[in-house]
């Protein structure tokens, strides 16, 4: 059994290893890119605005504290799409699909997400036809590819904790151009017990350390052209170099308390955390899950970003805090598979907002 004390000094260790990536400089704010590795993709956790970081569990946990993942109990399908950012003629959308399955009794658990975005078709242009005619483009168009897979591995070291380690792959492309890259997630969840057979958990604390890789440069032909160099008379074909840029690494860190009835069929699931972001200001977060039967949930958060309050000019974020969602996960048979809908919104300025569906299979 691990004490609470390694558990404190393996904490201690990891916040302590990380203080030079999350410095905290609002110089270096916007310097980073591959942003899609901050959405969440998936609809139950998003409305609790993502601040699950102690109670995620399954495959959810992949995009936030890959720990939870040790949590499947056998098999879980998820299936989720994303308005994203709604705008009128901006067709922006994410889609994602998530598997995760328990490896024996004894074993840990294997998860795989693949989240890819999807932006319309955008019309081409050149300085020679910098137009586009009565919504037409006459030189065709062309559609971004955003496309990440995440392969993650998370195992129970005891009835109260579990920790897990995740690997993304990252792809963003254009017809020529394109920028790959690696990312690495790791995370640790410590759950305490009312009773010693672990009848029921009520405190969750919760660490993660998301987005810690190598810098991502873009290359292709679309970065070169014919041109002439110094003291030469001849066209020669030139690329012009991109700097390459860094991931948005983020530490997480949050806690949870559940309230239960006697007949432990309604719970109230109180959530805090802090994230901390290498390359945009720290928030702060309150969430919470109101569950019956573990089968209607609703949840509900909100994230603080330092300074909104005063003024939207100072606000970084377009997401203005507020989110929220419900769940319904009915039982196939009795002890038996489960099937789910999970909706969220998250309110935005500007923008109308961001909608999320999900459907969920355990089996």
């Amino acid at each position: 059994m691990i004490s609470i004390k390694k558990l404190s000094i393996v904490l201690v260790a990891t916040i302590c290893t990380t203080t030079t990536l999350f410095a905290g400089n609002k110089d270096r704010t916007g310097q980073a890119g591959a942003y899609e590795l901050l959405i969440n993709p998936f609809s139950r956790s998003s409305g609790w605005g993502s601040l699950n970081f102690a109670t995620v569990k399954g495959i959810e946990s992949s995009r936030l504290n890959v720990a939870g993942l040790a949590e499947t109990e056998k098999t879980e399908l998820i299936f989720s799409k994303n308005v994203w950012l709604q705008l009128q003629g901006a067709n922006m959308g994410v889609n994602n699909l998530g598997l995760s399955q328990k490896l024996g009794k004894k074993g840990g658990v294997l998860g795989v997400n693949l989240m890819s975005m999807s932006f319309g078709e955008i019309p081409i242009t050149t300085t020679e036809v910098p137009d586009v005619i009565n919504g037409v483009a006459t030189l065709g168009s062309f559609k971004p590819q955003f496309f990440n897979v995440t392969l993650s591995y998370a195992k129970k070291f005891s009835e109260a904790i579990q920790g897990g380690v995740g690997v993304t792959a990252i792809s963003e492309q254009i017809p020529n151009a394109k920028a790959q890259g690696m990312a690495i997630d790791a995370g640790i969840q410590y759950h305490t017990s009312s009773s010693k057979n672990v009848k029921y958990k009520n405190m969750h604390f919760g660490i993660s350390l998301r987005n810690v890789g190598t810098a991502i440069q873009f290359r292709g032909d679309g970065l070169s052209f014919l041109g002439t160099s110094q003291n030469s008379k001849y066209q020669q074909t030139l690329e012009m170099r991109t700097a390459p840029f860094e991931l948005p690494s983020q530490l997480n860190i949050g806690g949870a308390y559940d309230y239960k009835s006697k007949d432990e069929l309604k719970r109230i699931t109180i959530s805090g955390a802090f994230i901390s972001n290498s390359f945009s200001k720290d928030l702060l977060g309150l969430g919470a899950e109101l569950a019956y039967k573990e089968q209607f949930l609703l949840h509900l958060g909100y994230r603080y970003e330092p300074g909104s309050f005063k003024s939207d000019a100072i606000r970084t974020n377009v997401y203005t805090g507020l989110s929220a969602g419900f769940t319904f996960e009915i039982p196939v048979k009795k002890d038996g598979p489960t099937f789910g809908i999970d909706y969220s919104y998250r309110t935005t300025n500007p923008f109308h907002g961001t909608h999320s569906l999900g459907v969920r299979i355990t089996l």
